[in-house]
């Protein structure tokens, strides 16, 4: 996941690696991406764990960002797991660039990597608020999960299918 791939709006974007020195950041972006939805704050609370990237988790968690021509993050993507399956582990957009494309650039990056990595299937659970993007990106709901924040709760599992072309030898 590590080609630059770019936006085709007037305000460019562009997908590269995260950096371990970024973790810190990248948690605050997914906090305050995951509070545009108006959760309150106890609910909030419970997200901190699960929406908290640590340096070491970035590479191992195939972390990557947008970020515009200036280098501000505008949001990030991690592709989990090994072939067949993959899971979207977190995909946050900061709420001040939602609507400009960001979204749809990360998931095509994601997707597109899973794919070439071999991956047949990536499966998510998706906040109720995204479901309607996730299927405009062909995302299917094959299902619910439990939350891994808060008791009782159940989010939906959304699944994308790919080709799954196996791996470049190298």
């Amino acid at each position: 996941m590590t080609e630059p791939r770019q936006t085709q709006g007037t305000q460019k974007a562009r997908i590269r690696p995260a950096r371990p020195e970024e973790a810190a950041e990248l948690s605050a972006l997914a906090l305050r991406s995951k509070a545009h939805w108006g959760y309150d704050e106890a609910f909030m609370a419970a997200c901190v764990d699960e929406l908290t990237l640590l340096p070491a988790d970035v590479e191992r968690r195939r972390t990557v960002v947008a970020e515009d021509p200036d280098g501000r993050v505008l949001g990030l993507a991690t592709l989990e797991g090994q072939p067949p399956a993959g899971e979207l582990g977190l995909m946050f957009v900061d709420p001040e660039a939602l609507g400009r494309g960001v979204g749809r650039l990360l998931f095509t990056h994601v997707r597109d990597a899973a794919d070439a990595g071999g991956f047949a299937a990536v499966h998510w659970a998706a906040d109720p608020n995204a479901v309607p993007f996730y299927e405009a990106m062909g995302g299917r709901h094959v299902g619910t999960v439990p939350s891994g924040s808060v008791p009782g709760r159940t989010l939906p599992l959304m699944e994308l299918r790919l080709r799954a072309t196996p791996p470049a030898a190298g």
